[in-house]
């Protein structure tokens, strides 16, 4: 055979080369075109709208603006208003650009249930969000898939059985510590920053058995830096979850040093964990419940043990102390709502509550169930299609139609804008009105915790801390007031807070 190449010159052989490239090239894109169209065929799938960009190819007019918005706020009303007034005639299923590539986006709850659910193994987590959670959380539950994934799952369930969540004690000392951080004299002060700073002590406090101590009155300079640092770190990830991996490439030292400090922070506590397992100390019978002492007695590698609590930790955090902050936003602007929930904790007079307790209380559930409506804490998830896959409705002219999505496509599902539609909840639907959920019982149309396999594993903790903080408050102050005019909008991380704090002013009982 190589007698017969040497016949021929390089630039021949060369060119034959790619003749063949070419011819495999076109054969292997008609199959896959073939394909595509039979899975349409078969399903009854029809085309969706596409975003009119005004760079059609790479979308970066929608980069630049996704950029600015998360820097100035109103992203999330801006990818609101995409759903419901560019694309329009109740269509809540379309394809967007980013950086090249063709992304769904859908606020349909049963676009929503097949992804999460019906076909769950139809997708992973997208490369792009791995991207982002590696550096700082690793290969934890937020970013794992397939078995890593269904590991780490069992790793953590036991840490959130009905007796610890229902614990109360280990919210009690860090709520005190709240409490003496809010002005008597009915000066301002931002609630955010205190709820920030609970959750994290309380939080560190569970997972690592000793508190970072913000709220504390001691020593809390290294908790404070590990606070801030993983505040930036949030707040870092999630612009490069939301606009891609382009905003990686400006240099940021305070970044890197951030996210060196955290894992330093963390690695020192699962070491000394680690070390008094193998000493068998680990065995004696402890005073609480530590989740990393759990951990260390499983054998993990210490860098799996690491990653897993900076993913719990993210969740333990984020969520409640945002879920506190949009509801004491509300509570301040609604003297009615205050005085309701006074009415419903005036049984327990100074008495701390029980679990039990705190689940009869309906009316503080209806309240935070409509702030978490109106303001889901990770208002915005996705997914990566693993195989062609089908969604059940987005296509044709009336979006009722099944859409054919295609190995590799990213979805965004857009919860925060399921949660405002009208046509879910009502021409009232932007209202905080705490009583719709007396007869409301919805399913795939409220996703705060998730849904599916993956349902958040901490959600009846948060929920409870939530709760627990609220009653509290309402014991220890007699009334609130907002401070400022602003606009409630969102400050994004990898989750959502309240832009610019809660500023309000509280009188004692």
């Amino acid at each position: 055979m190589w007698d017969i190449l040497s016949t021929y010159s390089p630039r021949a052989i060369a060119a034959a080369l790619l003749i063949c490239y070419a011819i495999y090239a076109l054969i292997a894109r008609l199959l896959t075109s073939l394909r595509y169209a039979k899975i349409s065929r078969q399903h009854g799938c029809k085309p969706i709208p596409s975003y009119p960009h005004r760079d059609p190819i790479f979308g970066i007019d929608m980069f630049f603006r996704s950029i600015r918005l998360s820097k100035e706020g109103g992203f999330l009303e801006d990818m609101r208003d995409r759903h419901e007034n560019v694309i329009g005639n109740g269509r809540y299923t379309f394809t967007q650009l980013v950086q090249g590539d063709r992304m769904i986006l859908t606020a349909e709850p049963e676009n929503i249930k097949t992804i999460l659910a019906t076909k769950f193994r139809d997708y992973e987590y997208a490369p792009r969000r791995k991207a982002a959670f590696y550096p700082i959380f690793g290969h934890g539950i937020f970013a794992n898939d397939g078995a890593d994934w269904e590991a780490s799952r069992a790793l953590l369930r036991p840490s959130f059985t009905r007796d610890l969540v229902g614990d109360l004690d280990v919210f009690e000392v860090h709520i005190s510590n709240l409490i003496a951080k809010i002005p008597k004299d009915g000066s301002t002060v931002d609630l955010q920053t205190l709820f920030f700073h609970l959750t994290m002590d309380s939080a560190t406090d569970f997972l690592f058995g000793d508190s970072t101590n913000v709220l504390g009155s001691g020593d809390s300079a290294a908790g404070e830096r590990f606070a801030d640092a993983f505040s930036y770190g949030t707040f870092k990830a999630g612009l490069q979850a939301r606009v891609g991996w382009i905003v990686t490439l400006w240099p940021d030292k305070k970044l890197k040093d951030d996210v060196d400090f955290i894992h330093q922070y963390v690695a020192n506590y699962v070491q000394k964990a680690v070390n008094l397992n193998k000493e068998g100390k680990l065995d004696e019978k402890a005073s609480k419940y530590v989740f990393l002492e759990q951990l260390a007695k499983t054998r993990y590698p210490e860098r799996k043990i690491q990653d897993e609590l900076l993913n719990t930790l993210l969740a333990g955090r984020d969520t409640t102390a945002s879920l506190l902050a949009y509801f004491f936003w509300y509570l301040a602007r609604r003297p009615d709502v205050w005085a309701n929930l006074k009415g419903e904790i005036e049984g327990l007079g100074e008495q701390r509550p029980s679990f039990e307790e705190i689940k009869g209380m309906k009316y503080l559930q209806w309240c935070l169930n409509e702030t978490l409506r109106l303001h889901p804490i990770v208002p915005v998830n996705g997914r990566y299609a693993i195989r062609d896959t089908v969604l059940p409705v987005g296509g044709g002219p009336d979006g009722k139609s099944p859409i054919l999505v295609k190995k590799g496509t990213s979805i965004n599902y857009q919860v925060y804008v399921m949660h405002r539609r009208k046509d879910l909840y009502g021409e009232d639907s932007d209202e905080f009105k705490p009583e719709r959920w007396e007869a409301l019982r919805p399913g795939w149309q409220y996703l705060p915790f998730n849904g599916g396999p993956r349902i958040c594993l901490g959600q009846q903790f948060a929920l409870t801390e939530a709760s627990y903080t609220v009653i509290r408050l309402l014991q220890a102050f007699k009334s609130i007031e907002k401070r400022d005019d602003s606009k409630i909008d969102e400050y994004l991380t990898l989750t959502a807070a309240v832009r610019g704090g809660v500023h309000v002013g509280m009188k004692p009982v």
